[in-house]
């Protein structure tokens, strides 16, 4: 409750309408505040029916915000369409600054800042998301992710195949009651989570260390001997795989010197 500022306290309680994901959650907020507003749902299944409303009302002179269950709207939550429309009208929007998970668990990281990549929320299917994760091995940039409970599990378990021995952290419930920040690699991010069940639960931002700048000297001869012999008959994703489990060096460190 003490991360919503001034600001946004008295926007809420000056307009005409506010629209949110979930109106059973939000009047929790606005009730603490004494915020008497009309609120009305915005979300994916309905967004594209209600807008035309809510732009017709906007049109005619009322002011109309819209807020998320938590965090920052519209980062990785429902609103687009309506705001896109909105911009279509030639109509002003204005942000109202306030709480967001991925900064917040971007500055506590200690992983570099200055330039980052937002991926969002990784695909639902095993091979969907081991794919989108393969994509970014060698991404130099900071990777931030947002999780679900019932997916943080499979999704950890994921990174430590794709990157390795990287480190990361995992932000959960951030700025409320049951916050917890956790550092390490992928294998003791795994055994953290699965030592109590609890830890599993609530709302996830993981942010993984960038890939280091390749380089070819990081092979042993051996090594570059076996790989090179695999190469000549398998994909390299494969060489890279068998190499590893003959050399016990990462698979990730021997398929970046294969595309080097």
């Amino acid at each position: 409750m003490q991360d919503l500022t001034p600001r946004a306290r008295t926007i809420l309680d000056q307009v005409d309408l506010i629209v949110a994901e979930d109106t059973r959650h939000s009047r929790h907020l606005l009730n603490h505040f004494g915020i008497t507003a009309s609120l009305h749902s915005l979300h994916e299944h309905n967004e594209r029916q209600v807008t035309e409303k809510l732009l017709v009302r906007v049109k005619n002179g009322d002011n109309i915000a819209v807020i998320s269950d938590a965090g920052t709207p519209l980062i990785s939550d429902p609103g687009y369409y309506f705001l896109q429309q909105a911009h279509v009208e030639n109509i002003t929007v204005v942000p109202i600054p306030g709480a967001s998970a991925i900064i917040s668990a971007l500055s506590v990281s200690g992983f570099p800042a200055n330039s980052f990549l937002f991926e969002g929320f990784l695909p639902a299917k095993t091979t969907a998301r081991k794919q989108s994760l393969e994509n970014l091995v060698n991404e130099s940039r900071t990777l931030v992710f947002y999780e679900a409970p019932h997916r943080i599990i499979d999704s950890i378990t994921d990174m430590g195949l794709i990157f390795g021995e990287r480190q990361a952290v995992l932000a959960k419930e951030l700025t409320k009651q049951f916050e917890t920040i956790y550092r390490d690699n992928f294998i003791g991010l795994l055994s953290w989570l699965q030592a109590k069940a609890e830890r599993q639960k609530g709302e996830f931002v993981i942010v993984v260390a960038g890939a280091s700048p390749i380089n070819n000297k990081i092979l042993t001869p051996e090594t570059e001997r076996v790989f090179n012999i695999l190469r000549q008959e398998l994909p390299l994703k494969k060489a890279a795989k068998l190499t590893s489990e003959i050399t016990g060096v990462s698979k990730n460190a021997i398929y970046n010197f294969g595309i080097s």
